[in-house]
């Protein structure tokens, strides 16, 4: 049984891939999502597998109770993950849950893009952050209610109508400081205090959006990049199988886990 616990926020530098096998569709290889929303997801042994794999490649050295260790220490590795081969001798002391989605990027008429979200997502978030127990206990969000709004200084709007163009879609948004005040929260939480993230600290500040839930899972379910790819043969150069296509999570996209 686990005794601690931590929340670990991931934000997608680069397309991923969290692929759930091949099927037999428009797209050959889809993406990862929970079966009742539909919502994309990364699996727990997907990311306790990059995290062991870092570590085995990295040079850098961790303290443990005044020691220092070099990060690839297979000893450690092994005594941390669990082992590779088999799990009958041990289980590992460190894991993670599914990580779930907090905010997702859309293009914008203004502003280049939004962090888009929805009440469903910010209140399992809270729930999450509740249950783990020492860490968020202070807080609490209304999302009753909490739709089409962002925060009151917001960049996207496009009139003084309050408008707010998402790809092909305009919404009238309100400004609400129910926005503010999620969004001031989780800044801190989610990006590291240094210099380097100020300006995506402020565009979360100013950029994120509450839709509906049904805006939500239409935005997450039809606006996924979808890459056609093909094998090449490095030896003659030219072109093995046929081509497919491959479903990738947009950069920017925020996930967490436990």
């Amino acid at each position: 049984m686990y005794k601690a616990f931590q929340p670990f926020f991931l934000i997608a530098e680069a397309p991923i891939h969290a692929g759930s096998g091949s099927e037999v569709g428009i797209v050959d290889l889809p993406i990862q999502r929970e079966r009742h929303t539909s919502f994309p997801k990364i699996e727990g042994s997907g990311i306790k597998g990059c995290f062991r794999e870092a570590l085995k490649h990295s040079n850098k050295t961790v303290k443990i109770r005044g020691r220092e260790i070099p990060s690839n220490d297979k000893l450690h590795i092994t005594l941390v993950f669990g082992p590779e081969e088999s799990g009958a001798e041990h289980a590992g002391c460190i894991a993670f849950t599914d990580a779930r989605i907090l905010f997702f990027p859309v293009k914008s008429l203004k502003g280049v893009f939004a962090w888009v979200t929805c009440p469903l997502v910010l209140a399992r978030f809270m729930e999450d952050i509740k249950t783990i127990g020492g860490i968020g206990d202070d807080f609490s969000w209304d999302v009753q209610g909490l739709e089409n709004c962002t925060p009151t200084e917001s960049q996207l709007t496009v009139s003084d109508n309050k408008v707010v163009v998402l790809e092909e879609f305009t919404f009238k948004v309100n400004e609400d400081d129910r926005a503010d005040k999620i969004a001031n929260y989780l800044d801190g939480m989610i990006f590291p205090d240094d210099p380097v993230f100020d300006f995506w600290k402020e565009k979360l500040r100013k950029d994120i959006i509450i839709l509906s839930d049904d805006d939500f899972k239409s935005f997450i379910t039809t606006s996924t990049e979808v890459i056609a790819r093909t094998r090449i043969d490095s030896e003659t150069g030219t072109v093995q199988g046929v081509l497919y296509g491959q479903k990738n999570i947009f950069r920017r996209i925020q996930f967490y886990t436990l």
